[in-house]
């Protein structure tokens, strides 16, 4: 097979990336192009995303795509995070700048909601776990304070379908993120129209539901002429940037789920990967989430706070007048005190904090624990309650799937934080696998690769991954000093619930 090459544009929280896959012999080799900046940019009182900003740096990393790889170039898709959206005018306006999920304007939307409908049934119509940032109680929030801009709204688009449209005019929303708004009935893989009309959401907008892999077009004249690409197929990868990270965990095991990932990156995304939606009573009371994946498979997983925790307490040192990088974060907090201090990292008052050290002593403070006082006893208490929290988790996986989880693999940039990795195989007592930390670009260019014909299944993916990328095992140690954690963590847990 010739060289070819499929360009993925990744965005996540805090960057986005252009990139290059380059497929020869059941290979692929990973190249970023570009990387730009990206994160909430406050304005008047709100957190917005930069779209037009955003727009700009993507045609800057495809035009050095193209002056790189020219004809070789076969196609172009478009990963980024969950929930958050843009709604476009009947005369295809951008209506108002797009928030950022964590903007508190949704504060006090879910018990507006659940006031309406009963979360149960908000439960079974959706099947996805509650949490305010949800795109539910976002079009909940703008319906209650702007329902003149909403009723304008002619198509809705999540984020990554919003640059889809600007590449080749396609209107439709890809089912990975679908299934991240809390708006999607998977029993029936389309929208909960009964629901969005209960909570008095307008149902007009909600444009056709594509499977990953689909061929949106090409790319428009516009686009061709400002970045010299030729006309390219504009197909949808797995939108959602972890069912592209799933899409390329590196696994020879099919059928039942006796591995799980997690996704390790700003958010750590836990899970499962299952053949239809997991409802019920006991899912319900877990607060899971079934999420979609490649070929109709869904994520049953869970939302952990993740490396967030780290990323805050580094940027209140730096508020501080220290600067300090994660490597040096990591050898503080390796040689820490064990177990001096844990938090839940769930807990409501970490998701967007003032001062992440702050938020960090009062839970301690709280719960009867010793306040964290160096950088090593922050870091560390971050690491070890994660890794617990993982360890809780996975036991609810098991539970609800009956299936025993044999390993773990972690992908993303949470990989190259060794000191967590392995706090994880201790607290879990399984193997850990990490890599490839580039999975969400891999996943994003394969899945195009697959549309093109050039791949011709999901474990073609896979194997794909494995032939191209380096792993890393890390075997259980100390357990019972982390048994004896764990009690602590769940008591810890019990008496604030």
């Amino acid at each position: 097979m010739p060289e070819q090459c499929f360009l993925g544009v990744d965005l996540g929280a805090e960057s986005g990336r252009v990139l290059a896959g380059i497929l020869e012999e059941k290979q692929i080799r990973l190249e970023e192009i570009y990387r730009f900046s990206n994160g909430p940019v406050p304005v008047a009182g709100t957190r917005r995303w930069n779209v037009i900003g955003l727009w700009s740096s993507i045609l800057k990393g495809l035009t050095l795509a193209a002056q790189k790889y020219g004809d070789r170039i076969i196609s172009v898709g478009v990963d980024t995070w969950g929930v958050d959206y843009a709604i476009l005018s009947q005369k295809q306006e951008l209506l108002g700048q797009p928030y950022h999920y964590r903007d508190p304007r949704t504060e006090g939307m879910l018990n507006l909601a659940t006031s309406r409908v009963p979360q149960q049934e908000i439960f079974d119509a959706t099947g996805l776990q509650f949490m305010e940032i949800n795109t539910l109680y976002q079009l909940l929030s703008m319906q209650q304070t702007d329902p003149e801009l909403l009723n304008q709204a002619e198509t809705f688009l999540m984020m990554p379908d919003f640059f889809h449209w600007l590449l080749s005019g396609s209107q439709v929303v890809e089912f990975t993120n679908a299934t991240t708004t809390q708006c999607l009935n998977p029993k029936t893989g389309d929208w909960a129209v009964d629901l969005l009309r209960k909570l008095e959401i307008p149902t007009s907008m909600f444009p056709k539901i594509v499977p990953p892999g689909t061929k949106l077009g090409t790319l428009r004249d516009e686009v061709m002429q400002q970045t010299g690409l030729g006309k390219i197929d504009v197909i949808t990868p797995a939108t959602h940037d972890t069912a592209s990270a799933v899409a390329a965990i590196p696994t020879s095991h099919t059928g039942n789920p006796d591995w799980a990932y997690i996704s390790s990156g700003t958010w750590s995304l836990m899970g499962v990967e299952v053949n239809s939606a997991v409802l019920g009573k006991r899912a319900f009371e877990l607060n899971v989430t079934n999420e979609g994946g490649i070929d109709g498979t869904y994520r049953l997983l869970k939302n952990i706070m993740g490396l967030w925790l780290v990323q805050e307490c580094r940027r209140a040192y730096e508020r501080r007048g220290k600067t300090l990088d994660y490597s040096e974060l990591a050898e503080a907090a390796a040689s820490a005190e064990a177990f001096r201090s844990l938090v839940d990292p769930d807990d409501t008052r970490f998701l967007s904090p003032d001062d992440m050290l702050e938020a960090i002593k009062g839970f301690c403070e709280e719960t009867g624990q010793p306040v964290p006082e160096t950088e090593g006893q922050f870091i560390r208490c971050t690491l070890e309650s994660l890794a617990l929290k993982y360890r809780k988790v996975l036991g609810w996986l098991e539970e609800l799937t009956g299936v025993p989880i044999e390993i773990i693999h972690i992908v993303g940039g949470g990989t190259k934080n060794e000191l967590l990795n392995q706090f994880t195989a201790n607290s879990c007592q399984i193997p850990v696998v990490t890599g490839p930390v580039e999975a969400t670009g891999l996943g994003n260019v394969l899945v195009q690769a697959r549309a093109a014909g050039s791949v011709s299944s999901l474990a073609e993916i896979r194997e794909i991954v494995r032939n191209s990328t380096d792993t890393q095992k890390y075997e259980p140690q100390d357990q019972d000093l982390w048994e004896q954690a764990n009690q602590r963590f769940d008591s810890l847990l019990n008496a604030r619930s």
